[in-house]
């Protein structure tokens, strides 16, 4: 379910140390998991917080609590402490946190809308904007709708040609013919036309 890697696992194991002796654990969890909004952390877990229902992680020297709503969401989680610039950083990646990984037999819809909560969309975060799915047609043609900063944006038809209808008609080659944008640019927010 969690990968720690050894280096995060030691960084954890020397803060452990630092706390009183009830404190010997800690917790990973999810705050809104299955959103948009879903934030990941990790925290110090005395005795007295571990529920009946907490999935229980042994990892050498700790244990790590996950509380069952967050459960789903952290398959494939990975925790690591890097070296970033002159300083150390522990980095929690979650790719299933805002939306739960589906099977290759569920519907078309939630299989697009996964690649998108977990392929496109983060890479569109870095310049506010993000896109979502709208309806797909019976004829296999996936309706997107552009929003944040990418509504109004005058590279949107690029974002949309080179990038989100490549990728989407590639991994979906037999189930999806065309991507199409039914966003009204001009209304709203422009960020880019101010």
């Amino acid at each position: 379910m969690i990968n720690i890697s050894d280096s995060a696992r030691i960084h954890f194991i020397k803060l452990l140390e630092s706390q009183d002796d009830s404190t010997n654990d800690i917790r990973v969890f999810v705050v809104n998991p299955g959103t948009p909004n879903a934030e990941c952390g990790v925290s110090f877990c005395p005795e007295s917080a571990v529920e009946n229902e907490d999935t229980k992680l042994d990892f050498e020297g700790f244990s790590a609590y996950i509380d069952p709503d967050s459960a789903p969401f952290l398959d494939d989680a990975e925790i690591d402490y890097v070296k970033e610039g002159l300083d150390y950083q522990l980095t929690l990646k979650a790719p299933n946190a805002k939306v739960r990984e589906v099977s290759d037999n569920a519907p078309l819809t939630d299989r697009v809308n996964y690649i998108i909560q977990t392929d496109v969309n983060p890479q569109l975060a870095s310049h506010g904007g993000m896109i979502s799915l709208v309806d797909i047609t019976e004829d296999g043609i996936a309706i997107l709708k552009f929003g944040g900063g990418c509504q109004g944006c005058g590279m949107a038809n690029v974002t949309l040609q080179d990038g989100v209808k490549k990728n989407l008609l590639e991994k979906f080659p037999n189930e999806l013919t065309d991507v199409r944008d039914v966003t009204e640019h001009d209304d709203g927010e422009n960020p880019y036309y101010r």
